[in-house]
């Protein structure tokens, strides 16, 4: 049985059954989660996120505490049990993400704990609808989907949030977008080992290769005189380099800044999946944004919802756009770069999302209020709630 709670304004204790906070090599999820988490604890909120101990992110830690909040390292699921069902026992909010090592543990443990919110934040919706539309397993969702959570958050917008609701049965959905903490992605100096004229940031993921060979490779056989950087891991040996691309291992967050403000461009490659759906804004749009550098991407639907195309970022179909862009006089490229880092401050902030995301608790407080009022009615017609993006 749940209980309820007042309104977000009160304090809260959120636990949290993540992929990792500790290690940002490989991943995306870890730097949006210590932007969103530090903006939790500012705002009087206690946050416990549970997290695997895996030796690849073991070797790649770059965050060993949490900052206002608590890091959980556990080796053994179940040697993890005590300490997950205690703090759980006074949890407000419990959260299970996609991609958590326990996933379909964490999710019976979450739905059997005294929280008064269960919910799913699949930030990876795209992967997990297509892996569903191929028919292959989902080792995160339980035998019922996500039928069971109060709130289902999702990092996609658009029609994901209705394939959330038909086809994994999510009662609750709304998105909650990627975000960036200014705190850390800001303007620096430029960095000498980072200068670019165009740069990539990602880990590499074959479904992205085609289009980065079309938008950045291609463009750097198109510019020879010019500088191209890429900066990321698991690059394999055989990737077509050429002889003014240059390679930087991955780089944690902190070197992100440097990196991005070494560049004069910097480019937005999208997974397929992903850019397929669309409403699904790498976290490294906003990043490169608040460090004040110009961003050229590839085309998905919904892109304009956060970034004015022309006027804060510059969509590339093919090799020619890229070029175009730059070539672009110098006041026009600042200009550009100006005004989307004015729009992702005001709009895209980890802070930001933290408001977002108090809000969307507030409402599953007040459905699980109203469906033990009403026997679970309220609760029924949640099965058509949904928040488009």
């Amino acid at each position: 049985m749940t209980t309820s709670r007042p309104s977000g304004s009160h304090r809260m204790k959120l636990v949290i059954f993540g992929l990792t906070v500790s290690s940002s090599w490989g991943n995306g999820h870890a730097t949006l989660w210590r932007g969103l988490l530090k903006a939790l604890a500012a705002r009087g909120h206690q946050v416990v996120f549970f997290e695997r101990d895996v030796p690849y992110y073991a070797q790649n830690r770059d965050l060993h505490a949490l900052p206002g909040g608590t890091l959980v390292l556990y080796p053994d699921w179940e040697q993890n049990l005590p300490a997950a069902r205690a703090h759980l026992a006074d949890a407000d909010v419990a959260i299970v993400t996609s991609y958590h090592a326990d996933g379909v543990a964490a999710t019976e443990l979450v739905l059997d704990s005294p929280a008064a919110v269960r919910a799913f934040y699949d930030l990876d919706t795209p992967v997990t609808l297509d892996a569903l539309q191929s028919g292959r397993e989902v080792a995160y969702l339980g035998p019922r989907g996500l039928a069971d959570f109060d709130l289902v958050l999702s990092y996609t917008g658009g029609d994901a949030l209705r394939q959330l609701r038909t086809r994994l049965g999510a009662r609750r959905v709304a998105p909650l977008y990627g975000h960036v903490d200014p705190d850390v992605h800001r303007p620096v100096p430029a960095d000498e080992h980072y200068r670019a004229d165009l740069s990539y940031l990602g880990t590499y993921a074959e479904d992205r290769q085609a289009a980065l060979e079309r938008l950045f490779i291609q463009a750097a056989h198109r510019l020879p005189q010019q500088r191209f950087l890429i900066g990321g891991a698991q690059y394999p040996q055989e990737f077509p380099w050429a002889d003014n691309i240059w390679f930087r291992k991955h780089l944690p967050p902190e070197l992100h800044p440097a990196f991005f403000s070494s560049s004069r461009w910097t480019l937005n490659v999208t997974r397929r999946a992903m850019a397929q759906m669309g409403w699904c804004p790498s976290g490294r749009l906003f990043e490169a944004a608040a460090c004040g550098c110009p961003v050229i991407s590839d085309e998905w639907e919904g892109l304009d919802a956060f970034f004015a195309p022309d006027e804060e970022i510059v969509i590339a179909r093919g090799t020619d756009d890229v070029v175009r862009a730059m070539r672009m006089p110098e006041a026009e490229r600042q200009a550009l770069a100006w005004r989307a880092r004015e729009r992702t401050l005001d709009e895209h902030t980890s802070a930001r999302r933290a408001a977002e995301l108090e809000s969307l608790l507030d409402a599953a407080f007040g459905a699980a209020d109203a469906a033990g009022e009403q026997g679970g009615a309220a609760e029924w017609r949640g099965r058509d709630t949904v928040a488009e993006g």
